[in-house]
């Protein structure tokens, strides 16, 4: 089984559907799990914050909306790879030969103790993911480049990855790869 994030801003850098094209192509006799960030819909999260003042946790809820948003904007843009929502409906969902975008549901994570705050975003709840269903792989795909030999904690200073990533990902048996989508879309 494979996760696979697709940065947000993909969408503003119009890799979105090519990534997801990919998937489709490459991916196609795999399980695999996208999880979306929440691109635009958190960054207005963010600004709304600033201007209205509202503590972390209805910032944090309102970022799994934006998650859950971008995941409506991945299945308009490939209807055949379903939606799902929680660990157990993954389960139930995944066949041998199939694709699933992560919609997250806010209460599973909360029980999973996950935290209220802007160090934790898409990219540490993807890890989080992986780490959950025993995933074989984590793709995380960014809109920046990235530097082969990278340094997690080099990725957490530049704001490539959020600051409480390194956690989700220690203790993890999967494969991580972090790579810019350009590399990713010329993978064969």
């Amino acid at each position: 089984m494979i996760v696979i994030k697709l940065g947000g801003s993909l969408l503003q850098t119009d890799t979105l559907q090519s990534c997801l094209d990919h998937i489709a192509r490459i991916f196609q006799h795999k399980k695999v799990i996208v999880v979306p960030g929440g691109g635009v819909f958190a960054d207005r999260v963010r600004l709304a914050q600033q201007q209205w003042h509202f503590d972390d946790r209805t910032a944090h809820q309102m970022a799994l909306l934006a998650m859950q948003q971008m995941a409506l904007v991945f299945n308009a843009r490939k209807p055949d790879f379903l939606i799902t929502h929680t660990i157990a409906n993954i389960g139930q969902q995944l066949g041998e030969n199939s694709t699933l975008i992560w919609s997250p549901d806010i209460t599973e994570l909360d029980n999973a103790g996950i935290a209220s705050t802007w160090d934790i975003t898409s990219d540490s709840l993807s890890a989080w993911l992986a780490k959950t269903l025993g995933a074989d792989e984590l793709i995380v795909v960014k809109s920046v480049k990235i530097d082969v030999d990278f340094n997690m904690y080099k990725l957490i200073e530049q704001k490539i990855v959020d600051e409480g990533f390194h956690d989700f990902i220690t203790g993890s048996s999967f494969q991580l790869k972090i790579i810019y989508a350009k590399d990713f879309l010329s993978w064969h």
